[in-house]
Formats: structure tokens, C-alpha cells, sequence
């Protein structure tokens, strides 16, 4: 299935990819990031190497949007729920190596990013908070207790 023939909205999704070829030992982080822009889908492909100098899609060169920490792409998809080839050029050995893999997206996976609209902050977030302003007003009475016996 085309990313178009999904109907999307533009705006940010994960989506849960899988990947098989090459040795092994190298992954990609999943669900990953997935913008729709336009119709178009892009993904962010994060390795769990920083040896990763470029990326063949489509015979199309990415390069990666990092500098520091694992490699990462941004990079089209093309497909969901049927495997998409790509080329991964390694540094890891002692010459660079180009290594083909498929990477499959699954459109049940699927899933808005939502955005609360507020501060970002989580249930844990405003636990602390609101632990904090207790805190306070219980430390403002005992001081103004402590201040009236004397």
C-alpha cells in the first residue's frame, strides 16, 4: 500500500518498522518517527550504530541529519506492509560497505503524535508540581507558627 492510498493528514505518526539483511548485528529503532507531508511519507531511521555514512533509497543518496550519537536518515517511504529495499553504506569495517536491507512499515501501527496543547508535562510532572507547592505552603506555616511563639 502507497503512503497516498492511506488518507493521512499531514502531521506527525510512529509507526512500528522491521528489518531484515545484512549481518545482523545492526537494528534501527522502532516504532520510528513518521511525517506526512503533502501526502508524502518520511521516516526517521534511527541504527543502532554511528557508523552509517549514507543511505540508498530508491537509488537516491540520504545522508544523515546527525552528527553526534547513532546514525540517522530521513528517508522516504514508499510503502507500507510490503518490504522496501534499501542500501546502508557501513564504515564499520576496515573499507566501507554497502549493505542491502528491507524495511517493512506496518499501516496498523500506525499512530498520531498527539499534542496536549499545554505544558508537555505528564501526570508524573504535575504530581511533582503539586507535591512542591504543598511542600511550600506547609513550610510558609510552620514559619509563621514558629514566628508567633516568639
Amino acid at each position: 500500500m502507497e503512503a497516498s492510498e492511506m488518507n493521512l493528514a499531514d502531521g506527525e505518526y510512529t509507526v512500528e518498522v522491521t528489518m531484515e539483511g545484512g549481518s545482523g548485528r545492526a537494528s534501527i529503532q522502532s516504532p520510528t518517527e513518521l511525517t506526512i507531508e503533502n501526502g508524502q511519507a518520511q521516516a526517521e531511521i534511527v541504527w543502532s550504530s554511528s557508523h552509517y555514512d549514507y543511505m540508498m533509497v530508491n537509488g537516491d543518496k540520504y545522508l544523515p541529519v546527525n552528527t553526534e550519537g547513532n546514525s540517522t536518515f530521513e528517508i522516504p517511504v514508499s510503502v507500507f506492509d510490503e518490504p522496501m529495499t534499501v542500501i546502508g553504506d557501513t564504515t564499520a569495517m576496515s573499507v566501507p560497505h554497502e549493505v542491502e536491507y528491507t524495511l517493512t512499515f506496518a499501516s496498523e501501527s500506525v499512530a498520531s503524535v498527539q499534542s496536549s496543547g499545554g505544558n508537555g508535562m505528564g501526570g508524573a510532572g504535575i504530581a511533582i508540581v503539586l507535591a512542591l507547592v504543598v511542600a511550600a505552603v506547609s513550610s510558609m506555616r510552620l514559619r509563621r507558627r514558629k514566628s508567633r511563639r516568639i
